[in-house]
């Protein structure tokens, strides 16, 4: 009889296509994303080499990264970014790779629009050259971030080297309380372990709070497993993840395959960790990296390193809540979708902000949702910007960024020195605190408004 084995290891085993004591296995990739930024020099690689894609049908492209969000023309005036989109579309057309770009009705980031169109699927290897791919184990599948020569390697032979990682659970028991999400959750478990506990590591989130949450929550929760160092970040998929994939484009018509695609009874994971969701409440970012989190209530821990405090002006021991902000962003690979934007909205709704608030739709068929249902004249009435889709703000190449000084409370993943714009201070937190840190201008428990 088999030895009990984690979804994890099920997936792995599955597309192993060789492997030799002591080296990197071969490992199979069923599907490749790809965008702007990291793209160029694999294609480039290919071209030197006059090799062609192994199978670029397994290959999907969208422009995200750089791609302005002010307006629908998209005016791009910097010639090095003309340069990019131009490349991307050449290098597509090419090697025969199928792209979502500017005016395209799928354009969006890349990892809102592959489970969007159903491109994502359980039991799956996906890779992309962002670390935020980890978002897609979500459905059950097995996605990392890879660098841009590896890139190359899987275009042109649909395989990759791969060590195999260890296994980590993580078990949040318990329910979530009004105001509180699986932002709240992830930040929580990155704040225990910091930016490197996870690391050579895989997250499976499992219990009773996991299974509980939307796939757009699960999303949420597996795109930052990068930012506690683990690999990815998986869930294993249920009727919620086959209710959601149901219908889109590519997604299969029969889920029976999935159904026992799960963690067996018995199976053993290399390290554990219990998160109790009864007890968290809001949680915000106060340093230079996503392990510096506390709850919205708490005070700016005595330890924490001289160098961030200085960088984000705060003083430990110290509560953050309160403090006033400058700009409001909401969106990211993180928190673009459409829940996401709901969320916020009901908090906005009949209110004003006292804030620059950029509200950026993750993908073309978010943002259309977004205005089917208003929430679009939600966020206009309320004083916010309603700009086009893309990464904006998150990683501020695309003209979305903030001042030296300025004050930041941001649904996006990373909170790094610079990460927003040079000097730019990044408060991490859900679309509730974002929203309600807007109405207030200042840092806010969402939860005194609900």
């Amino acid at each position: 009889m088999a030895a009990p084995r984690t979804l994890f290891e099920k997936i792995w085993d599955a597309h192993v296509v060789a492997a030799e004591p002591d080296c990197p296995a071969v490992l199979y990739i069923d599907l490749h994303l790809v965008h702007e930024m990291t793209s160029p020099q694999a294609f480039a690689g290919l071209r030197r080499r006059g090799l062609k894609a192994r199978r670029p049908e397994r290959t999907v492209a969208t422009i995200d990264h750089i791609i302005p969000t002010i307006d629908k023309a998209r005016t791009v005036s910097d010639p090095a970014v003309k340069d990019l989109l131009s490349a991307i579309e050449k290098n597509c057309r090419d090697f025969g790779v199928a792209l979502h770009g500017i005016g395209d009705e799928y354009q969006g980031i890349v990892h809102v629009i592959g489970p969007e169109l159903g491109l994502t699927q359980p039991g799956m290897t996906i890779v992309c050259g962002d670390s935020h791919t980890s978002t897609h184990g979500a459905f059950g599948a097995l996605a990392f971030g890879i660098g841009t020569s590896e890139v190359e390697h899987v275009l042109a032979t649909q395989c990759l080297l791969q060590r195999k990682p260890k296994t980590f659970e993580v078990r949040v028991d318990g329910r979530l309380r009004p105001g509180v999400t699986s932002k709240d959750i992830i930040l929580a478990v990155i704040a225990r372990l910091g930016i490197g506990g996870a690391t050579g590591h895989v997250f499976e989130y499992r219990g009773d709070a996991v299974r509980a949450l939307s796939m757009e929550e699960r999303m949420t929760m597996c795109n930052m497993s990068i930012e506690a160092g683990a690999r990815a970040g998986m869930v294993a998929p249920d009727e919620t993840t086959f209710g959601w994939l149901k219908g889109r484009p590519f997604a299969p018509g029969d889920f029976s395959a999935f159904r026992d695609l799960k963690t067996d009874d018995g199976a053993v994971f290399d390290r554990t960790m219990t998160i109790d969701a009864d007890a968290l409440e809001p949680m915000i970012t106060y340093g230079t990296n996503p392990g510096m989190g506390m709850g919205v209530t708490g005070t700016i821990p005595s330890d924490t390193a001289k160098q961030a405090l200085d960088y984000m002006g705060l003083e430990a021991g110290r509560p953050l809540a309160g403090h006033p902000i400058d700009v409001v962003f909401i969106g990211s690979c993180t928190n673009s979708r459409i829940t996401d934007l709901r969320a916020a909205a009901s908090i906005l709704k009949g209110r004003r902000v006292k804030a620059r608030v950029l509200v950026v739709p993750g993908s073309e068929q978010v943002k259309r949702q977004a205005e089917r249902e208003g929430l679009d004249r939600i966020f206009l009435d309320a004083g916010c910007e309603w700009r086009e889709p893309g990464c904006s703000m998150c990683i501020a190449m695309n003209g979305d960024e903030l001042k030296e000084g300025q004050y930041c409370v941001s649904t996006s993943n990373r909170n790094f020195e610079g990460r927003q714009g040079k000097g730019g201070r990044t408060i991490l937190a859900s679309p509730l605190t974002a929203a309600a840190s807007a109405i207030e201008g200042r840092v806010t428990d969402v939860r005194k408004m609900l």
